[in-house]
């Protein structure tokens, strides 16, 4: 197996907020995954709690899991990168995450700004929609399933803001304007349509539109797949900037690790729907315990 050769990008460093704990714990089939990370139980800080998340779809083969008995958590501020290969049941974690699909077992909870605990699968879907246009962000793997490819630019950005209750025009394209300039766009095509830009400006735009709101938790499906290595590594330096100042929660799956490095505090890795190891990013692709994860990181070429 092979991957594509990524940038030499600088590591993070590892946060003593996220300081690991070395801890090994046995799923439900006996099976062991390598879990290095601090107890999620025990963060004061933590956002977001998934456990004994599992989902087979009706018209699966054999009745194999897409995802089966997922449980970890996400801090307030914390980056986790979700990686594996392509059917490791990656984009089928995060849509259930996001309530697009309602897992077959499990729970997803959620700490809104009120410090509530929310059942993500237990909201309607009023309630749903709702959370996504507030505390919520999710940038999709193709910018154009993301964006009102019809409208203007500025339009895409200032319709989430419309969804708050904001109704003056010169505010709404005042707000466009200044996040153009965020995402490094240029501001003179505020009224162009999105199908006339690129696919990396597309992302920005795309980007923008789910940040201009502030949410709290962000979810990214491959946000650099089908893009040039030079675009890759400018968007991601600009994803890691914008995450790092408004202090946001992100979930990231990506099949290149190099992107995990770049962004992630910890690194999940999925493999045939299970998560097999996860822990601070460094260690999980420095020090690989698990024989999947160890195929993975030797299988990266080299830039």
């Amino acid at each position: 197996m092979t991957s594509t050769a990524t940038p030499s990008f600088p590591r993070r460093r590892e946060s003593s907020d996220f300081e690991d704990m070395d801890t090994r714990l046995r799923g439900n089939d006996g099976a062991h995954s390598h879990v290095r990370g601090y107890d999620e139980q025990e963060a004061p800080s933590c956002l977001l709690r998934v456990s004994g998340l599992s989902h087979r779809f009706s018209t699966a083969r054999d009745g194999r899991f897409a995802v089966q008995n997922a449980s970890f958590s996400v801090a307030a501020g914390e980056v986790v990168a979700i990686v594996g290969e392509s059917g490791s049941g990656k984009s089928t974690l995060l849509q259930c995450l996001a309530g697009r699909i309602q897992p077959s077992e499990g729970a997803v909870r959620y700490r809104d700004a009120q410090g509530e605990w929310l059942h993500v699968g237990t909201l309607s879907e009023r309630q749903r929609r709702q959370l996504a246009r507030t505390e919520w962000g999710y940038v999709e793997q193709h910018p154009a399933d993301g964006l009102r490819m019809g409208v203007s630019a500025g339009a895409n950005i200032g319709e989430r803001l419309m969804g708050q209750g904001l109704r003056h025009y010169g505010q709404l394209r005042h707000t466009a304007l200044d996040w153009m300039q965020r995402v490094e766009l240029d501001v003179a095509r505020v009224d162009d349509l999105p199908r006339a830009f690129s696919g990396g400006m597309r992302q920005r735009l795309q980007i923008a539109r789910n940040l201009v709101t502030r949410p709290r938790l962000v979810l990214m499906d491959e946000p650099t797949s089908g893009l040039d290595v030079s675009v890759q590594a400018k968007l991601l330096d600009l994803i890691r900037l914008l995450v790092a100042r408004m202090h946001l929660s992100a979930l990231v799956v990506t099949h290149d690790l190099g992107v995990a490095r770049l962004l992630a505090h910890r690194t999940l890795v999925m493999q045939g729907g299970r998560i097999v190891e996860q822990g601070l990013t460094d260690r999980v692709l420095d020090d690989p315990q698990h024989p999947y994860t160890q195929l993975l990181v030797s299988s990266v070429v080299a830039p």
